[in-house]
């Protein structure tokens, strides 16, 4: 969440970028101060009385060494009353406090000044484009056809066993995912992330340190009794890791990739963009995080880009890079870039990656810091990005990869996979 001392001292520009954002809610700047300055006004107030009743206290225990009896019980009426009045103070205070909270996680992270103006996907930036388009055999098929052909993965099996966007991998479809999330992750470490393995499940803490509470509450799977919400990201356990944690400053900065299933419930989905593996309820993923020196982030979701760009280009998959407009950003990112792929057999470009910078929007909600060269603790920045989500990657590479009687696999997958082609 955003810092009030930040929005305190630049509620114009706060209110400006939060326009680029398209978000509507631009009273709740002003709220916060206000907000702020009662809650000032009250501190100050309480902690008045406190140093009133400390000195007066302190006054009895001398007026009683002096046997000055009467002086002493007339300030122990006088303390007996400041403490009466602290009470209604102090509940004042923590409403206060409370609602100024309230007021400020309904606030989404600001858009840094590389963000486009716009309103919707059209208005997207496109950086670049690379890799051509497939020439695909006559009467080419889209992947869930291919996966019903060569017993891939089955959609009616999962909405049996589950319901609606389950899909059951068999067979080469089971071992296909599998490699895909080995080559992912071997991918990763070997340009320098460490790997982790976190639990699936989170607690409202975690999920509110990355934003996913208040504002996605409604896409993610609850566990009532436990109190536990499904993860729609590994994200949201990697970058808890360091939860409540002070780095030093010579051990920034810190990357970690991690797979994970994940799980949204994809609310009001439907339609044909929807179909097969487009979009789903639970699918697999490998998510790259780091946390990075506040000065370094930007060079750092450069480079970030570079590597799920290379990654997309050892598959030999065509794909494109959008910066994404201020209206088409997610609740916690201040710059966003999009990857997406062309599928074949769809004949559209599918989104398989979000790469992002929040800058201290999650740090400041988590507590992780840094202790600089002068000894001063200061909030780091984090960033995420796909690396990648699976669903749409298979799709594309059955569709992009089809031949008349067979899918072909990229070359970097045989040795991960252990053949060359489906038959």
């Amino acid at each position: 969440m955003l810092q009030v001392q930040f929005i305190r001292q630049n509620p114009d520009l706060v209110k400006k970028r939060l326009a680029i954002k398209q978000f509507k809610e631009i009273g709740l700047v002003d709220q916060v101060v206000n907000l702020d300055d009662q809650r000032k006004k009250l501190q100050v107030e309480n902690d008045n009385i406190l140093a009133q009743i400390n000195s007066n206290s302190k006054e009895i225990g001398q007026l009683m060494a002096k046997g000055e009896k009467d002086k002493a019980e007339m300030l122990k009426k006088l303390v007996a009353s400041l403490k009466s009045s602290l009470q209604p103070i102090g509940e004042q205070l923590a409403a206060t406090e409370k609602i100024l909270q309230e007021a400020l996680v309904k606030i989404p992270n600001l858009p840094s000044g590389k963000v486009p103006p716009g309103r919707s996907p059209a208005d997207n930036e496109l950086v670049r484009e690379s890799g051509s388009k497939p020439v695909l055999p006559s009467g080419a098929l889209p992947h869930w056809d291919l996966a019903a052909k060569y017993n891939l993965i089955n959609f009616d099996l999962g909405n049996k066993i589950t319901g609606s966007g389950f899909p059951v991998y068999v067979n080469k479809g089971a071992k296909y995912q599998r490699a895909l999330i080995q080559y992912f992750l071997d991918f990763n470490t070997a340009a320098g992330y460490t790997e982790y393995l976190p639990p699936f499940m989170v607690n409202e803490s975690s999920a509110f340190g990355t934003g996913q509470l208040p504002d996605k509450e409604g896409q993610m799977y609850f566990v009532n009794e436990d109190h536990l919400y499904l993860i729609p990201t590994a994200e949201v356990p990697v970058t808890n890791i360091y939860r409540d944690e002070i780095l030093k400053e010579k051990d920034l900065p810190v990357k970690m990739t991690a797979y994970t299933p994940c799980f949204r419930r994809e609310a009001g989905s439907y339609g044909k963009d929807v179909r097969g593996l487009n979009r789903v309820h639970q699918f697999d993923k490998v998510e790259l995080v780091q946390l990075v020196h506040p000065d370094k982030s930007y060079e750092a979701l450069d480079g970030m880009v570079e590597h799920v760009g290379k990654l997309l280009g050892s598959l030999n998959l065509p794909f494109r890079i959008l910066k994404l407009c201020g209206g088409d950003m997610g609740f916690t990112s201040a710059l966003t870039y999009d990857f997406e792929v062309y599928s074949g057999g769809q004949d559209k470009w599918l989104e398989v990656s979000s790469v992002s910078n929040f800058e201290t929007y999650q740090t400041n909600r988590m507590k992780i810091r840094f202790r600089d060269s002068n000894g001063k603790n200061q909030l780091l920045h984090s960033l995420n990005g796909s690396s990648l989500a699976l669903p749409r990657i298979l799709a594309c590479l059955l569709e992009n990869y089809q031949t008349e009687n067979s899918i072909q696999i990229p070359a970097v997958l045989h040795a991960y996979f252990g053949i060359t082609e489906i038959r």
